[in-house]
């Protein structure tokens, strides 16, 4: 099975960005937990990040083929990328929306997700955990429906 692990824009600058907000951890230290993760459930995960809206779409276009899934942190992106949006939809993929912070605490524009509505589930506010329980969930629920 490979999960696709696919980063939007600013998620590069994670350890030093807003630290109060999204924690110390870097993007690097989180996609090596989530292999970590993923080399226990058998489940081969493949990482990108962009902070170009054309670069994520490319992405999911060339990659959808050969996966299972896509865990996604679109970033701002999140909020007004129907482009984005669509590409998730095309897909085909089961798909899990993640974010650092708890978006719906957050100020009045970080509350609307576009890009949920092509998703599973929405894990938000657990920081880096956030990704490795969509890992877990996400695997969980493809092997599920696999039968």
């Amino acid at each position: 099975m490979r999960i696709l692990l696919i980063n939007g824009p600013n998620l590069n600058t994670l350890g030093t960005r807003e630290p109060d907000v999204y924690g110390n951890t870097t993007l690097s230290e989180i996609e090596a937990r989530v292999r970590e993760k993923a080399s226990a459930l058998n489940v081969e995960v493949r990482t990108f990040q962009s902070n170009s809206e054309g670069a994520l779409i490319d992405f999911i276009q060339a990659e959808a083929p050969d996966a299972a899934g896509i865990i996604i942190n679109p970033g701002a992106l999140t909020h007004y990328s129907f482009a984005l949006r669509d590409a998730l939809a095309a897909s085909g993929l089961p798909a899990i929306e993640v974010h650092i912070s708890n978006i719906y605490g957050r100020e009045h524009f970080r509350r609307r997700s576009v890009t949920a509505a092509c998703c599973w589930g929405i894990v938000a506010g657990l920081g880096w955990r956030g990704y490795v329980a969509a890992l877990e969930s996400l695997a969980g629920m493809i092997a599920e429906r696999a039968g």
